[in-house]
């Protein structure tokens, strides 16, 4: 009698623990979402990279005329603050900061697309 009891005990613990409520598929459903938003993004922002002249003097993995992209996302946080600073600096150009050779200013690309490059040149850590 106390085996049945015992496995009956057992048995309950297990369905309770393994039934879920429909709130954990909704949140399986919404992080899904977002990983596809990111995907999404990440593609986006390497092919803007691939179809401008970014690779003429940058690469992922090393350094070439100007730094590689994961130094950049080594040395800056994914923040909006950065995306935003950054994304000016693809735009506008600048120097100093990775040494002496300027980076040459891109005011033809559209601020939007450069902060999508930014965050796919963020996201190589």
């Amino acid at each position: 009698m106390k085996i049945k009891i015992y496995m009956i005990a057992v048995a309950s613990t297990l369905i309770v623990a393994c039934g879920g409520s429909g709130t954990s598929t909704e949140a399986d459903k919404a992080t899904v979402s977002e990983n596809k938003a990111a995907s999404d993004n990440f593609a986006a922002g390497k092919e803007l990279i691939v179809k401008s002249d970014c690779l003429g003097c940058h690469k992922e993995q090393e350094k070439l005329v100007g730094p590689a992209y994961v130094d950049v996302a080594k040395k800056y946080a994914a923040t909006a603050e950065n995306v935003t600073l950054l994304a000016g600096k693809i735009i506008a150009g600048g120097s100093g900061v990775w040494g002496q050779i300027p980076m040459t200013p891109h005011p033809q690309i559209a601020e939007a697309d450069a902060e999508t490059m930014v965050k796919y040149i963020l996201s190589l850590k």
